[in-house]
């Protein structure tokens, strides 16, 4: 079943805020500023889409995800 293109930018775009809000608000209880608990949450995602990104590279070396596509082409 395909996702149709709108529903997965909407699903991105929640998350996202999603994503902030928790930044945000785990950093406000350990800092009590409003400021530093901003910067967090606009930083801790940018770092963790690099980290991600870095993480899939990573994977993609490693031969595991090649043979899972390879596996799951061969039982459909």
């Amino acid at each position: 079943m395909r996702v149709p293109l709108s529903l997965s930018l909407t699903k991105t775009a929640t998350f996202a805020g999603v994503h902030f809000s928790v930044a945000f608000g785990i950093a406000y209880l350990l800092t009590g500023s409003i400021a530093i608990a901003s910067a967090i949450a606009v930083i801790e995602p940018i770092a963790n889409t690099v980290a991600y990104f870095l993480h899939e590279r990573a994977w993609s070396r490693v031969g595991w995800a090649a043979a899972a596509v390879s596996a799951a082409s061969r039982s459909k």
